[in-house]
C-alpha cells in the first residue's frame, strides 16, 4: 500500500479531528409547549392526548377566564392528573396565573415542583405609562419586591416569567432590558409575547433585535402576533391573524435571533379568542390541525 505523504497525513489528520464535532452539533428546534387555553375550557382528558399531536411533549396549564384545566386538575387530583399525563407520555412543563400576579405564587410554586413544571408565568404589576428614569426607578423597586419570591422559586426549582402585558409595568422593550439586568436571577425570565410589543409599534427587525438582547433569559416565547387585535368579536378567519404565518408579521427574523442565542426556552404557539374561554376552533381536532400549521410555518423559518 501506498504511503502517505505528509500533506495528505495532515488533511486526513485534520478531517478525522472535526468529523466527530460536526456529528456531535445538535440541530436548533423550537421546544415546543401547548398552552390549554387554545383549547378553550375542553376537559383534561381531551387536551392531554392532543400535546404529542401538536409536536409538543409539554402542557402549559391556564385558569380560568382564558380556559379552566388548573381547576380541572385540583377537582381531579394530582395523582390522576399525572397518571394521565404519563399515559401520553406528555409533561407539565408550565402553570399560567396571571390572577396570582407575581407576589401571590407561594402555594403555586410548591404545586409546579409537586407537579414537575419549570416555568410559571404571570404578569408584572406596577405603574404603567411611565418612561426613561421613571420607569427604570419602578422596575428597580419591583425587582426589589420580587426577591423573597425568586428565593422562593429558586427552592423549587422553578422559573417565574414575566409576560410584557400591555396592561402591566412590564410592557417595553426597556423595561424588559432593565428588568433581566435588574434582577439577575436565572429563576426570573420573561413570557414574551410579540403581540403587545407590536401592538406597540415594533416590527420584525426590532423585535428580533429585543430577543438577541434578553436571549436565554426568555423563558417563554409566544408564537403570537396583533393580527386585527383581540379585543372584540371578529370574523374567525380575521381572529386567526393571531396566529404564526396567518398575519402580517414575518416570524423568521424572530426565529432567527432565537436560534442565534441558542435559545432553550420553551415556545407556545397562541392566540386568544373572543370570546375568552372558547377554543380557537370548532373542536379539539380543528384546534390542533390549525397549531400543526402555524408550526409548520415556525420551522420553516429556522
Amino acid at each position: 500500500m501506498k504511503s502517505l505523504d505528509r500533506r495528505q497525513f495532515l488533511s486526513t489528520t485534520a478531517a478525522l479531528a472535526v468529523a466527530p464535532l460536526v456529528r456531535a452539533e445538535e440541530k436548533f428546534r423550537l421546544n415546543y409547549i401547548l398552552s390549554s387555553c387554545m383549547y378553550g375550557t375542553l376537559a383534561l382528558e381531551t387536551i392531554v392526548p392532543e400535546v404529542p399531536k401538536t409536536g409538543a411533549g409539554l402542557l402549559d396549564i391556564w385558569p380560568r377566564v382564558h380556559g379552566n384545566q388548573r381547576e380541572q386538575l385540583e377537582k381531579m387530583g394530582h395523582e390522576k392528573f399525572t397518571e394521565l399525563l404519563q399515559m401520553h407520555k406528555v409533561k407539565l412543563g408550565c402553570i399560567t396565573r396571571y390572577d396570582l400576579g407575581p407576589f401571590g405564587l407561594k402555594d403555586e410554586l410548591l404545586v409546579a415542583a409537586k407537579l414537575g413544571a419549570k416555568v410559571l408565568v404571570c404578569g408584572g404589576k406596577g405603574r404603567r405609562g411611565l418612561k426613561g428614569g421613571e420607569l427604570k426607578a419602578e422596575v428597580k423597586k419591583f425587582a426589589e419586591l420580587m426577591k423573597p419570591h425568586l428565593a422562593s422559586a429558586e427552592k423549587a426549582g422553578v422559573t417565574i416569567a414575566i409576560e410584557n402585558h400591555g396592561s402591566n409595568l412590564i410592557n417595553t422593550p426597556d423595561s424588559l432590558k432593565w428588568l433581566v439586568e435588574l434582577a439577575p436571577s436565572k429563576h426570573l425570565g420573561v413570557a414574551l409575547a410579540p403581540y403587545h410589543l407590536e401592538g406597540g409599534g415594533l416590527d420584525s427587525k426590532g423585535l428580533a433585535a429585543l430577543v438577541e438582547a434578553l436571549g436565554n433569559r426568555i423563558a417563554m416565547f409566544y408564537a403570537w402576533q396583533h393580527g386585527m387585535g383581540c379585543m372584540k368579536k371578529l370574523p374567525k378567519e380575521q381572529e386567526l391573524l393571531q396566529l404564526p404565518g396567518r398575519g402580517q408579521l414575518d416570524f423568521a427574523p424572530l426565529v432567527k435571533a432565537l436560534k442565534k442565542v441558542g435559545y432553550r426556552g420553551l415556545t407556545s404557539i397562541f392566540m386568544h379568542p373572543v370570546p375568552r374561554g372558547v377554543p380557537i376552533l370548532a373542536d379539539a381536532a380543528s384546534c390542533t390541525a390549525e397549531i400543526n400549521r402555524a408550526r409548520r410555518y415556525l420551522d420553516g423559518c429556522i
